[in-house]
């Protein structure tokens, strides 16, 4: 049998199905956990419940682009690395080209590239080890940085509201457009991608939003998707 052929059958053990699922199944269960959670502290500031359900379908409709983005990357991950390990990376982490560049590192670090002949199980393995240990940073530093930066907001903002308002604002700005500018580095179609989401982004705002304010809400998603067919046309019939 050779390397690709044990690789696969290995990383597709139905035992790994198993254990790959219990952690999404607690990750399911930590996410119903927040929702109920969230719903209780609702009550107890006496919030209006429409606010919160408004977030939620704002927060779900906005998530349908990239999650679109990692399903086609895991389609490609699973034939190198497992559907198993493919399934349960993406689902707790999301970054699927931070994935894809853990699994080629690992690859990379024992001489081989990824989903080649020379990739053996002792490659998988250490690709394996690679994203999980990419994945614990982030999970250490938020289980032990988040309470401090919650006391820093609050320091800075000086508990004004307003002025917190106006700091989550700008963090949100520094984040996408720091995103952004690494999407137009990569090549035209990206560009084209970013260019086309901001552009229907401010006409949807000022046409069918202000028709339709409940619209507002899903605009951001709306976005998105335009962004990526406009991407999806550059690249099958321009270039």
């Amino acid at each position: 049998m050779d390397n690709i052929s044990l690789v696969s059958k290995a990383s597709n053990n139905p035992i790994l199905w198993l254990l790959c699922g219990i952690t999404v199944v607690i990750s399911a269960i930590q996410a119903i956990f927040y929702i109920r959670q969230c719903n209780k502290t609702t009550e107890q500031i006496s919030l209006d419940p429409s606010i919160p359900k408004r977030a939620f379908r704002v927060g779900l409709i906005s998530a349908i682009g990239p999650a679109m983005g990692v399903f086609i990357v895991m389609v490609g991950l699973m034939a190198s690395i497992g559907g198993p390990m493919s399934w349960l990376r993406l689902s707790i982490i999301g970054a699927a080209a931070t994935e894809l560049s853990a699994a080629n590192m690992g690859a990379e670090a024992c001489g081989a590239v990824l989903g080649s002949q020379d990739y053996t199980l002792m490659c998988l393995a250490v690709s394996w080890f690679g994203m999980a240990l990419n994945g614990a940073g982030w999970l250490i530093f938020t289980g032990v940085a988040t309470p401090s930066l919650d006391r820093l907001r609050n320091k800075i903002s000086g508990g004004d509201m307003a002025w917190l308002v106006i700091l989550s604002g700008a963090c949100s700005l520094g984040i996408f457009g720091y995103l952004n500018a690494g999407e137009i580095m990569k090549g035209t179609g990206n560009t084209i991608a970013v260019v086309a989401g901001a552009i229907s982004m401010v006409i949807l705002m000022n046409t069918v939003c202000k028709k339709s304010p409940k619209l507002k809400e899903y605009s951001l998603g709306f976005a998105m998707i335009i962004g990526m067919f406009f991407s999806v046309l550059f690249d099958q019939i321009i270039r």
